[in-house]
């Protein structure tokens, strides 16, 4: 028996749970979990709700409100989403815990104390009228690479990563003013120390999927840098060090603990050591989107503090919903708690399972949601299992028959569905969770099959016992799939336990065990209904009704041609080019345009040297309002394109003539 340490990645305690965090994250590992116990392994599954950080803090500026009432409003909702879904969790906790705090702290301390932790002085943005240093989350401003409004570490429209001294025109979002630049410190972590250690954990580590390897390697090879491990906040895990007031723990140096905080809760409630199945096995379910973080930053904590590295890190690909991409904000999305107001749990379950493998992007359709449900649940699973008991209870008394001188197509089936427990652990233990589902209705329908080509209702007048055989193995095969489909539809699995009339399933060697011959059978009860086309359209509509609203809000966004004559765009030439000291992004340009020679910041450095934009013609907007950036003032704006930061090439016109 091996022990088992399953990790779902932690949700953000700022709004409740979708359809594409339980596809990525609490589905997956709630599979894995059910079966791996099934087959008596020992196993923990822990979960817990991040609640630190400057979205939560910012949410609580709005709402007036304390963080710590946030987070615990959506920790909350979490929670009953989670177990709306049937997700079989030991242990759910809460980042803001005492036990995270402790573990959190003495974790920092130690990787400081072997110099993995230093201090580092840095330029930040300093809000004056706040009187504090601004986090990234609470800057607004424009993007210097595409010009669209962007926060202090993103920017939405070109999906550039930024800090916030980048930003031109940058805002404090609590109170509107222009901050400052001033020089602060911060904590940095030694994460450049560990290239080669990481290198050879994601490069031998045979157990890795192939997205996760294949991220993680692109980003090795750009060499790790050390990251900032601490913010200037009031909402986080204080650092416990006499020198640091002030400053937090940044949420991805403590968050990733929220395993181990939930693990040693859990431990000090059952009295069993969570560390036993650490050293055993470690699987972490996360979602495509914090690979980075999961691959290469935790373990490179780990490393250095001196734990084993995880397992294995299955990471679940995006999931859109309407072949467009779901947005919280716009409310383009089907929050679980909506889901199960209408349709069972089940029912999702299998879906988002049967819908694709893991390892690819997929899509949400409620066309396609009502069609596999009514073609596959209720087609082939529920009208199975409907006549073989229906016919049992019309032919045999309720009472599975007696099995004896066995056909030819008897014994095929037999030796199909004996296979099927085995197949589909296989499936499952290997995380390929689709396939196992698939086998499952791939056998199914052979059972619809055969019991279609054998006629029982034909064969009980004609040889009984070819009506009996046929049904002996159609409750046999009824019996399996109460097994079977428990790490998938568990409640639906149950049901069906309940009709042929065994104990709840607890170990998939059940699945082997038939049913004796007389063994009675409850009575049949509709287990799978269809959906019916209104009640599909009705959540269609819902969807359209929320994409029109925002499409009327975004009117505002489109503009006319005359907004587009505003706009002077001209030919220029760069005569000047330099780095902007302590910036790795930014350039500081010398920009003939004609009339004029132009000062312009531009966020190219990542792209191109110096010497190369030496007498490179560009477009420029001469007509945008300076700004000052990284304290350098900045009288226009280059065009270039926000992903590989390539300069429009107007080789063949004057420099200052206008574009039309």
């Amino acid at each position: 028996m091996s022990k088992i340490f399953i990790s779902c990645a932690l949700p953000y305690a700022n709004g409740p749970c979708h359809l594409g965090h339980l596809r990525s994250t609490y589905l997956p590992a709630d599979i894995y979990a059910r079966y791996n116990r099934m087959i008596n392994n020992d196993v923990l599954l822990v979960c817990a709700t991040d609640e630190h950080g400057t979205p939560i803090a910012v949410k609580a500026d709005k709402e007036n409100k304390k963080p710590i009432e946030i987070s615990k409003r959506y920790h909350d909702m979490i929670v009953k989403d989670v177990e709306s879904m049937n997700i079989s969790l030991d242990s759910f906790t809460r980042t803001t815990d005492k036990a995270h705090y402790e573990i959190a702290q003495n974790f920092f301390l130690d990787l400081y104390e072997k110099g993995l932790i230093y201090r580092k002085d840095i330029q930040q943005l300093y809000c004056e009228e706040c009187g504090k240093f601004l986090p990234d989350r609470y800057v607004e401003g424009i993007c210097p690479v595409c010009g669209a409004e962007a926060r202090g570490d993103h920017c939405e429209k070109c999906g550039r990563p930024l800090e916030p001294t980048e930003l031109i025109e940058p805002q404090c979002l609590t109170c509107g003013s222009t901050p400052k630049i001033k020089d602060t410190y911060q904590y940095f972590f030694k994460l450049s120390a560990f290239q080669d250690d990481i290198t050879e954990y994601i490069e031998n580590n045979k157990n890795l999927p192939d997205n996760v390897r294949n991220y993680a390697l692109n980003w090795l090879k750009e060499g790790l840098n050390d990251w900032v491990l601490t913010r200037d906040m009031d909402w986080g895990i204080p650092v416990p060090l006499e020198e640091a007031k002030g400053k937090v723990i940044y949420v991805w140096g403590e968050a990733f603990l929220g395993y181990i905080s939930s693990a040693s809760q859990w431990s000090k409630e059952t009295g069993i050591k969570w560390e036993d199945y650490w050293k055993d096995n470690v699987v972490h379910f996360i979602g495509k989107d914090i690979i980075y973080h999961h691959a290469i930053f935790w373990p490179a904590l780990l490393k250095g503090y001196g734990c084993k590295l995880p397992d294995t890190i299955y990471a679940g690909e995006f999931l859109s919903l309407e072949g467009q991409k779901m947005s919280t904000s716009k409310n383009w999305v089907v929050w679980i708690s909506d889901f199960v107001k209408e349709f069972e749990p089940d029912l999702l379950r299998y879906y988002l399972t049967i819908n694709a493998p893991l390892n690819k992007d997929t899509d949400f359709s409620w066309d396609d949601f009502q069609r596999r449900n009514n073609d596959g649940l209720a087609d082939v699973i529920g009208n199975f299992l409907h006549r073989t008991f229906t016919f049992t209870h019309k032919f045999f008394d309720g009472e599975v028959p007696e099995y004896k001188n066995p056909s030819e197509q008897d014994l095929e089936f037999e030796k199909l569905i004996k296979e099927l427990p085995d197949t589909v652990g296989d499936h499952i233990a290997n995380f390929d969770f689709r396939d196992g589902l698939l086998e499952i209705f791939r056998v199914t329908k052979k059972g619809n099959k055969y019991f279609n080509d054998q006629e029982p209702w034909k064969a009980v007048k004609e040889d009984k016992q070819k009506a009996a055989n046929t049904l002996h193995l159609s409750n046999q095969l009824a019996k399996i799939l109460a097994v079977v489909l428990k790490p998938y539809i568990p409640t639906k699995a149950e049901q069906i336990a309940e009709i042929v009339n065994i104990a709840n399933p607890e170990e998939w060697k059940d699945a082997k065990v038939p049913l004796n011959e007389g063994h009675k059978i409850n009575k049949a009860k509709p287990l799978f209904k269809k959906i019916e086309d209104d009640k599909i359209a009705e959540q269609k509509n819902k969807l359209e009704e929320n994409l029109k609203t925002e499409e009327d809000e975004n009117m505002s966004d489109i503009i006319t041609i005359d907004d587009f004559d505003k706009v002077e765009i001209r030919i220029g030439q760069i005569k000047e080019a330099e780095k902007i000291e302590k910036s790795d992004k930014l350039l500081k340009l010398q920009v003939d345009i004609g009339s004029e020679v132009r000062q312009i910041v531009a966020g190219l450095a990542q792209f191109y040297s110096p010497e190369e934009l030496i007498d490179r013609k560009v477009a420029v907007v001469a007509n945008l309002k300076p700004a000052k950036l990284f304290g350098t003032l900045s009288e226009g704006m280059l065009l270039a394109t926000g992903e590989s930061g390539a300069l429009l090439s107007p080789d063949e016109c004057e420099i200052g003539e206008r574009i039309q």
